[in-house]
């Protein structure tokens, strides 16, 4: 299983259950034109959206952005209680849509409901126990641990 991608099934699920959102549509759309990818997706809304492109470093932008929503997201209980409440009533479009404009609201990046969309999405298909747990695998697994002889 791919953590990167949603599957074309997930995808048609989640339009379906968002067709009256505007930002989850045009976010899901374009979810779908890249196959999937929620990298991709976000970076296209990214450039769409702030007019950045984004540079070819050793970290991508979604990367980073995910670290910054780790910080601001994992510690926030309310948006912990959302997100508990909708995986216990997945097709509840209203707890979904409240989700995405809760993510859009408490960051303090710039992100609107369309980026919010793939952020929610990504979390809801990989756990935040893991969203909240990943550590990068280019830095050190925990560097407060020394080795003593």
């Amino acid at each position: 299983m791919d953590l990167q991608l949603l599957p074309l099934p997930e995808i048609n699920e989640k339009q379906a259950l968002l067709h009256d959102y505007p930002p989850a549509e045009a976010a899901l759309a374009l979810l779908k034109q890249h196959n999937g990818r929620f990298d991709t997706t976000f970076e296209q809304l990214w450039i769409e959206t702030n007019g950045i492109k984004t540079s070819q470093s050793a970290k991508s932008l979604w990367d980073v952005t995910l670290k910054v929503l780790r910080e601001e997201l994992c510690g926030h209980e309310g948006f912990r209680s959302l997100l508990n409440e909708y995986i216990k009533n997945s097709g509840n479009a209203t707890i979904l849509t409240t989700l995405i404009i809760t993510v859009a609201q408490i960051t303090t990046l710039p992100i609107n409901p369309a980026i919010a969309t793939i952020v929610v999405l990504y979390i809801l298909k990989i756990g935040i126990g893991i969203f909240c747990e990943y550590i990068d695998p280019t830095t050190d697994a925990n560097p407060a641990i020394v080795e003593t002889s």
